[in-house]
């Protein structure tokens, strides 16, 4: 049998994904649900056979071009891991249709966790605890896939942090290097720190009181960010207040990637307080709710609604954590959120919500969005523009790394942030040809391209979230999620013929 290293990637991938049906498996024998543990039980032996005959078939051959080949492998993974994820909710859900399950496992798979079955009761609560295990692995990709992949050629928001003379310096490095076993290595110092916090988080939970397959669910949807639960979300699932803070703690690692271990840096070692992505966090969870704190308070008064102290702070809770939730794509609500609501007499400030998703977490995390990195290098070029007009023979400080970071560094994140805006009014206009309208449809490019599901039923007024679309609508936001998690700078990378020849 050929070693793991001289495997190519998707069909590890694919062992992988056959070997974790039988934890599913297992849950449904476990509570009597016998129909879909047959189903998990003869998808994995599948699976796992084809994984088999692949890796018989593959083993050896290395290709020509290591980093677009690897390239090619993540953009490949998104696409056919999904499929192979649909095989048995499937199965397993015999009333619904192939296109639900792909999308469904797309959505869960690129952290989005979007779902179109919202019904109590609907999914068994195995295929519900298959859907967070498969947006968990999906989390983990993304955090070896930075680390091995996309760092090294500095793509998903390196290009900030190293970009003109590093990059063509560490380039000939990445090409060098043996991809296969950077992939493994990368994997085996990140698996243990990534199942280590979800066990953390999966007792903190039960210790607060959610029943212990819902709360490993949670565990699994927080660090991955795919905010993928059941239907009722966090409050239905109990635990109340010590179990949002037990989120809230989980949604941090989403914020820098130096809060996990292993992670890749390229910065000189700073005290964690002085990460940028750490201050713009630290602004928005603080100046947002305190907006929205004020102006709960002016809709009391005006109302004539109780302002009693108990509901303030439910109030300032809510909004604090359904901030962090948002900006770091995943989507979970607090309870508070809706009590501040109707405390203040408000609606829900979906704008904001949009607003935070699209900004998302920071670089090399799970997070989606444009990322906080990208966010810090325009304002930092911004700011220095603002001095040149004030004071036009003034020398910017800061050294070497602050100069690249406001001009080359601001470059590329402008530019990923002009193929963002180009892409979102691509799947809008797609999703307007599909007969979607054109609110929701801008929201649920959004949320789908920001990999933030929730966003489609929280932003919109009726709540609708991917309810009731057609399968072209459904086709159109399926690749809007794929293109969101892959970030179209990697995409263009791959797909570019120039790129090829360099």
């Amino acid at each position: 049998m050929p070693r793991a290293r001289d495997l190519p990637l998707i069909v590890l991938m694919i062992g992988i994904a056959g070997a974790a049906m039988f934890l599913p498996c297992a849950h449904a024998f476990a509570t009597g649900d016998h129909r879909t543990g047959r189903a998990f039980l003869y998808s994995g032996l599948m699976v796992l056979t084809l994984a088999a005959m692949l890796a018989l078939a593959t083993a050896t051959p290395r290709p020509r071009d290591v980093v677009r080949s690897q390239l090619t492998t993540v953009a490949l993974a998104s696409v056919l891991m999904p499929a192979v994820a649909s095989l048995p909710f499937a199965v397993a859900v015999p009333d619904t249709r192939l296109i639900n399950a792909w999308f469904e496992m797309v959505a869960a798979f690129t952290t989005t966790g979007g779902t179109l079955y919202e019904a109590p009761g609907r999914l068994p609560m195995s295929v519900h605890l298959w859907r967070a295990l498969v947006g968990w692995l999906g989390g983990f990709f993304v955090l070896v896939a930075a680390a091995a992949i996309l760092a090294p050629i500095n793509l998903g928001g390196f290009e900030v942090l190293t970009p003109g003379a590093d990059r063509q310096a560490r380039g000939p490095v990445a090409r060098r290097a043996d991809p296969a076993a950077r992939v493994l290595y990368h994997a085996r110092t990140l698996f243990p720190v990534y199942g280590t916090i979800t066990l953390a988080l999966w007792l903190l939970l039960l210790v607060a009181g959610q029943p212990s397959t819902l709360a490993l669910i949670h565990a699994m949807g927080t660090l991955s960010t795919s905010g993928i639960t059941v239907p009722g979300g966090l409050e239905a699932a109990g635990g109340g207040i010590a179990a949002e803070a037990v989120v809230f703690a989980g949604l941090l690692f989403a914020i820098t990637r130096r809060a996990m271990p292993g992670a890749p840096r390229r910065e000189r070692p700073e005290p964690l307080w002085r990460d940028p992505e750490v201050r713009i966090a630290a602004v928005l969870l603080v100046a947002v709710p305190g907006a929205l704190f004020v102006r709960h308070w002016l809709g009391a008064i005006e109302s004539d609604l109780p302002d009693d102290l108990a509901s303030a702070g439910l109030a300032l809770w809510g909004a604090v954590f359904t901030v962090l939730s948002f900006l770091t794509t995943t989507g979970y609500e607090s309870a508070g959120w809706g009590d501040a609501r109707v405390w203040s007499g408000l609606e829900a400030p979906g704008l904001i919500l949009l607003g935070l998703s699209i900004m998302g977490g920071g670089v090399a995390t799970t997070a989606g969005g444009v990322r906080l990195l990208r966010v810090y290098a325009l304002y930092r070029h911004a700011r220095r523009e603002l001095e040149r007009i004030a004071h036009p023979s003034s020398v910017g400080g800061g050294g070497r790394e602050a100069r690249s970071l406001r001009r080359e560094g601001a470059y590329a994140a402008f530019i990923t942030f002009m193929l963002f805006a180009l892409t979102l009014g691509a799947l809008t206009a797609a999703l307007a040809v599909a007969g979607v309208g054109f609110e929701r449809s801008v929201v649920l490019a959004i949320s789908a391209l920001s990999t933030t599901g929730p966003l489609a039923e929280l932003a919109l007024a009726g709540g609708e979230g991917f309810l009731r679309l057609n399968d072209a609508a459904k086709v159109v936001l399926a690749a809007g999620m794929v293109l969101g998690r892959l970030e179209m700078v990697a995409l263009l990378a791959v797909l570019v013929p120039a790129a090829w020849r360099r």
